[in-house]
């Protein structure tokens, strides 16, 4: 006699690192790279298989299966908050920010992705839904881009129908501060006046660096200022918020809820990475603690990890349509969603858990061999 949801246990827990190599050299104000690490978990129980991820380095598949995989395993499908509280307690020693971080949510993302499968439902659906419409915008707009690139990729975007567009700026740890305002002025004219205009410096600059850069931004009618300085440095963070009329945001970099109650008093919106702060799980509560404090949340990249969670939470901003995350996604991915209109539509079709699934050909093509 086959086993019923209520009677579902996870069978195994699989993983795979894959790399996929950028389609142009990337950088922004504190970092370059050439290439972005996926580690993909797929859990099972019977014929359904969730799907989960995060983005990070290939050691995250070590701790999955040294530290984690046991921990699921044999554990009911539908008590992912159980599996996730017992994953964070198993890592106690091995400490959790970071990698470790990264496969909790790996393997909580997939948990949840197979629970609403063994249901016949889409992940919204079981979660709930606040919303029809997820909201997106456009990210990139790396440091690395001519003026060319830039025109092209906003361009891409405008023509699917998104008004929100972000670039990055603080190039060279906040060095070329002239070249940060030129390209976005370059920006705003590209996007024109009524568009939502963003940047994000990635913790590029000092304190005063940042007022002094953020009061010439808005004269531009820049309405998003993301980690004007490091988000380690919760008072810097504070007292930029405090000195512009932009709004400024952090977060990306959470990996617990205690992270996140410390960060709130610092920022307007708060953000979240459900491949980093421990899964859908934590991404939930990251939302319920924001709004407890009247914050928005804003969905960190990872747009397919995030928007049927996202069509939950009442209090969302947006979502983080991240040039990295979705060349990947559609790419790997089928059933990947639509951004027209400046919106997604997580669910809408039926299609069970996350509504999307691994191309085998793909993920060949660009495994990592151990």
């Amino acid at each position: 006699m086959g086993s019923t949801p209520s009677t579902a246990t996870v069978e195994s827990v699989h993983v795979q690192v894959l790399r996929f190599p950028t389609d142009a050299p990337e950088a922004d104000g504190t970092l370059s790279w050439d290439s972005t690490t996926m580690v993909v978990v797929e859990a099972r129980s019977g014929g359904a298989t969730g799907l989960g991820y995060t983005y990070g380095v290939p050691a995250t598949a070590h701790a999955i299966t040294g530290l984690l995989a046991g921990i699921v395993t044999g554990r009911p499908v539908l008590d992912v908050p159980a599996a996730n509280e017992a994953m964070s307690q198993a890592v106690r020693n091995a400490g959790r920010p970071g990698l470790v971080a990264g496969a909790i949510s790996a393997i909580d993302i997939a948990l949840w992705d197979l629970k609403a499968r063994v249901l016949g439902l889409p992940l919204a659906d079981l979660l709930g839904r606040s919303r029809t419409e997820v909201p997106v915008y456009g990210s990139g707009g790396f440091t690395t881009y001519t003026d060319r690139q830039l025109a092209d990729q906003l361009d891409g975007w405008a023509a699917q129908g998104l008004t929100r567009f972000k670039i990055k700026i603080g190039e060279g740890w906040g060095t070329r501060e002239r070249r940060d305002l030129e390209r976005t002025e370059v920006t705003r004219a590209l996007v024109g006046d009524e568009a939502e205009l963003y940047v994000d410096a990635n913790g590029a600059y000092t304190r005063k660096q940042a007022v002094r850069i953020g009061r010439t931004l808005a004269g531009l009618g820049v309405s998003w200022f993301e980690e004007p300085v490091s988000s380690d440095d919760l008072t810097g963070l504070a007292q930029v918020r405090d000195a512009l009329s932009a709004d400024v945001a952090a977060g990306e970099y959470g990996y617990d809820l205690p992270y996140f109650a410390r960060m709130i008093p610092t920022v307007d919106c708060l953000q979240a990475d459900a491949t980093r702060c421990g899964g859908i799980t934590v991404w939930l509560r990251a939302a319920a603690l924001a709004q407890a404090h009247g914050l928005q949340l804003s969905g960190h990249c990872a747009p397919h990890a995030h928007a049927h969670a996202a069509a939950a939470v009442p209090n969302l901003r947006h979502l983080e349509w991240f040039h990295d995350h979705v060349r990947i996604e559609n790419l790997l991915f089928d059933g990947a969603l639509d951004p027209a209109g400046g919106r997604l539509l997580p669910g809408q079709g039926g299609e069970p858990g996350l509504g999307v699934n691994i191309r085998p050909e793909v993920a060949e093509k660009y495994r990592v061999r151990s």
